[in-house]
């Protein structure tokens, strides 16, 4: 772009080309790193406008068009004369950094950097894109880190355009590159990432052979792809990429109709349904491929399902698809470890393809001999961005333990989305301030569905658990789905923002001397909260009166008043009562005189509960202080009468009493002399009894002494006459 002899222009060209001379003195082998900053340079880029000797008068939009067509002329000149693989291509990141540290100050458009940074891209192939995004993943921090809102519409455009030329199939890595670069360079909140109506990606149609009638059987083994140019296309769109195409957001577009061969292998597969006493059968492969591959139409658009048709159509086909992978890891469980390739199915079939279609296909075949943890390895280290739609592939796709993952995951995500219809979980959703009413739908989801989908969701949840590392890749999930069901949540309320502003450094130091000062050491009240003033208790009373703890140890404080003290405070009361004047007053007066008349009762039901039946309702208690009448002479006497045979009764009680204990007296002393003579009587029988014994005791004396003697004699021999004499003697 020539100056047009504008002399800002050339000035700004001069000191750039300096800057650059310098730059390249830095940097001599022409390499991405290090940055430059404005310290490299001395400070000199930000003088750049006092060299170029621009008067105050200039304006800052001529300034900065002045600036920015100097810096267009060199990266033009320079993108004309250098490849992107030359060492001097190192001029074009030193200029990218320059126009960086002058857009901070600012001294240019502070999109300008990303203006040529898009021009770039587009003027490089994609491996000199790849190089670009080296600079830009290294320079980051640095090109967001001011006036992000003037350069982020700029970032947008040039990175969806790259995303346009870049294949999905050839060119995953970089796509995930340029993914990552906008998820770090945008705030977590940003609209620009948010389908906020909701919508779904219904171009994405799944092509794949309709179902045709009976032909000729082919030969065995055969497989001429080729040779028969059907009308649907042996490769389908990303709808079954390894990210599921299925989404948890709303959807407006119109549903598409679902294939009728569908429906008819539904309505086969629900009479040929056995018993529940037997085994169901294996789904045939032939029969499975139009109902498998029509799920796709549902993955990418969920709303379809809101028709009944639809939605049993997809109920069994799903069921189909899931009874179909158990039977296959099942086969592949119990087949031999290692097969011979040589009988393998897919050598004996033959296909017409480029060499980058083997090289892209090669793997499946290898996959489909191994066993479990050899393929689940494999798994971990291979990735298919697409999956050809061939009804003669599809056997061998079913085979592949990383395809039927894929497609269950994209199941979990469609049967999160049917289980946030349900009732329960709608209410969550109900009492948004701003509803986003595009991504909340009328349709709810009834009880049996509900829990259909829920059975489906923990029989996928255990499939997918199975074998080796599949617990862990089931969290994996789990855990991003979970995670979504926030994102929902946030989508639903319109997407508040998630960044708060920073908080002042007043704020902050305000709040650090309020905890200094709620830790410091506080003095103790003299009269701590909740306690109970106790001057009373200090000696300040009037003389002559008690004082202090003697005052409460007065007897009116403890002892029981008499009914008598509240017979003039109760009259006190009536006399308030009368000459009260508002109503307030008089239910305050009311109060009090109840109160007393209360406790004069309570008083007098211990010795005057007789008086109870002269008081009329609690009106009068006058007869309760009235003394009690004297009474009259002849009663005295009638009482006194009285008093005196109740004592003549008791002492002739008591003589009566006195008399009886000396007659039962009498009687036990008659009764210790009988017992007296018995004692003497049982004496003298001892006596007799004991002279009688007296003979008897000699003899067995007589009988003993006997024996020692024979004892003695059998030490020298005795006889057994003499023995058998002697022990009859002794009896």
């Amino acid at each position: 772009m020539p100056s047009a002899g504008i002399n800002s222009v050339d000035k700004f060209t001069e000191s750039l080309t300096e800057l650059l001379e310098r730059a390249r003195r830095i940097k001599r082998n022409g390499a991405i790193e290090p940055a430059l900053t404005s310290a490299t340079f001395g400070g000199d880029v930000e003088d750049i406008a006092k060299r170029a000797e621009l008067g105050r008068t200039v304006n800052t939009q001529d300034h900065y068009a002045a600036l920015e067509t100097a810096c267009r002329n060199i990266f033009y000149n320079l993108l004309a004369s250098t490849s992107i693989e030359d060492d001097s291509f190192g001029q074009i990141w030193s200029l990218l950094d320059i126009i960086t540290i002058l857009s901070d100050i600012p001294l240019c458009e502070p999109g300008l950097v990303f203006w040529l940074v898009e021009e770039l891209l587009d003027s490089q192939t994609i491996d000199g894109c790849r190089i670009v995004f080296d600079y830009l993943d290294s320079r980051r921090e640095q090109l967001i880190a001011k006036h992000f809102k003037q350069k982020q519409l700029i970032i947008l455009r040039a990175c969806n355009e790259l995303l346009r030329r870049l294949s999905r199939a050839e060119d995953t890595v970089f796509c995930g590159r340029v993914f990552i670069f906008m998820f770090q360079s945008f705030p977590l909140g940003d609209r620009s990432s948010v389908n906020l109506r909701g919508e779904y990606h219904v171009e994405n149609v799944t092509v794949y052979e309709k179902p045709l009638a009976k032909q000729n059987e082919r030969t065995e083994g055969a497989m001429e792809v080729d040779l028969e140019p059907a009308p649907v296309e042996n490769e389908k769109t990303p709808t079954t990429d390894s990210q599921p195409a299925a989404k948890t957001e709303g959807d407006t577009s119109t549903p598409q109709p679902l294939d009728t061969s569908a429906n008819s292998a539904k309505i086969d597969a629900e009479q040929s349904k056995p018993q529940e006493t037997e085994p169901e059968p294996e789904p045939d492969t032939e029969s499975l491929y139009p109902i498998f591959w029509s799920l796709q139409d549902t993955f990418s658009q969920p709303t379809r399902l809101f028709d009944t048709e639809v939605f049993a159509s997809f109920k069994s086909g799903l069921e189909l698809t899931l009874r179909k992978f158990k039977a296959v890891q099942q086969q592949q469980q119990s087949r031999p470890s290692t097969s011979n390739p040589s009988t393998s199915p897919s050598n004996t079939l033959k296909r017409k393809r480029s060499n980058l279609e083997i090289d892209q296909q090669q793997p499946k075949r290898q996959k489909s001999e191994l066993d479990d943890n050899q393929q689940t390895k494999l798994a971990s280290t291979s990735f298919n961005p697409r999956y050809l739609t061939s009804r003669d592939l599809f056997s061998l796709e079913l085979s592949d333990p990383t395809f039927r993952r894929h497609i269950l995951v994209q199941s979990l995500i469609l049967v999160d989305f049917l289980l946030s219809l349900n009732p329960k979980s709608k209410r969550k959703l109900e009492g948004k301030k701003a509803p986003n009413k595009s991504v909340l739908y009328s349709y709810s989801l009834s009880e049996s569905d509900t829990a259909w989908a829920i059975a489906t969701r923990a029989e996928i949840a255990i499939y997918l658990q199975a074998g080796a590392e599949g617990k862990f890749y089931y969290r994996m999930v789990d855990t991003v789905l979970s995670r979504d069901k926030n994102w929902v949540h946030w989508k639903a309320d319109s997407c508040p923002p998630i960044s708060q502003p920073p908080i002042p450094a007043s704020s902050v130091q305000e709040s650090q001397k309020g905890i200094t000062r709620a830790c410091l050491p506080r003095r103790i009240r003299p009269t701590p909260m909740g306690s109970l003033d106790l001057s009373f208790l200090l000696n300040t009373g009037d003389e002559g009166q008690a004082q202090g703890l003697e005052a409460l140890k007065r007897p009116e404080r403890y002892t029981l008043p008499k009914v008598e003290d509240y017979k003039a405070a109760i009259m006190e009361d009536e006399f308030d009562m009368a000459m009260a004047r508002t109503e307030e007053e008089k239910e305050e007066v009311a109060t009090r005189k109840a109160s007393k008349m209360w406790r004069a009762l309570r008083l007098a039901s211990k010795n005057r509960l007789k008086l109870f039946d002269k008081i009329e309702d609690g009106k009068d208690l006058g007869p309760l202080f009235d003394p009690p009448p004297e009474p009259s002479a002849e009663k005295l006497k009638g009482e006194r009468d009285d008093e005196a045979r109740r004592e003549e009764d008791k002492e002739n009680e008591n003589e009566t009493e006195v008399n009886g204990g000396e007659e039962k007296a009498g009687e036990d002393r008659e009764e210790v002399k009988e017992g007296e003579g018995r004692a003497e009587n049982h004496t003298e029988e001892l006596k007799e009894a004991e002279a009688q014994a007296r003979p008897f005791m000699e003899e067995a004396k007589k009988n003993v002494e006997e024996m020692k003697v024979g004892v003695n004699g059998a030490n020298e021999g005795p006889t057994t006459e003499t023995v058998s004499s002697t022990a009859v003697e002794v009896t």
